[in-house]
């Protein structure tokens, strides 16, 4: 039984990079049926079909280059975050909640200009970028979230 609750306990504590790991692999078995699929048109005689396996095999190229750059993000990402939370430096996860779970907005847009003025003060700083994209983040603007940590992976990667 103590093999099963470690297994468990596992599971559940690394659930996020599995759950990655499964959509990846579905992913890339896509690809690969997509790209299959291109090779066939590609090889028939008409013309026609050999435009639509020409498009088709746009889908695997561009689909495996998105796959690669989000695994990456998220590699990148999870360092940033493993070094931010051994130095304390992690925003602190205690926001109000709906019953559903979801962050109350209120909340987090009452706590956002602080980070705003850490990054503001100190623009070449990556954990302030950081915390800055949690704060939108929670605030449910995911896509200034994304465009902050992104930001904060340059700066990281220029810091390292």
């Amino acid at each position: 039984m103590a093999g099963t609750a470690g297994f468990l306990g596992a599971v559940k504590r690394h659930r996020a990079k599995i759950g990655v790991a499964l959509v990846s692999l579905l992913l890339v078995f896509w690809l690969a049926v997509a790209l299959q699929r291109s090779v066939i048109l590609l090889s028939d005689p008409d013309l026609i079909a050999k435009a639509l396996g020409l498009a088709y095999l746009l889908l695997p190229l561009i689909g495996g280059w998105a796959m690669i750059r989000e695994l990456l993000f998220g590699i990148e990402t999870s360092k940033m975050a493993t070094e931010l939370d051994a130095e304390g430096g992690l925003p602190v996860d205690d926001l109000p909640r709906t019953p559903a779970g979801r962050i109350v907005r209120s909340a987090a847009d009452a706590r956002f200009p602080e980070y705003q003025a850490e990054v503001e003060a100190a623009p070449e700083n990556w954990r302030g970028w950081f915390r800055l994209s949690c704060a939108y983040d929670a605030a449910g603007d995911r896509t200034r979230a994304r465009r902050s940590m992104r930001t904060a992976g340059k700066l990281y990667k220029a810091a390292s």
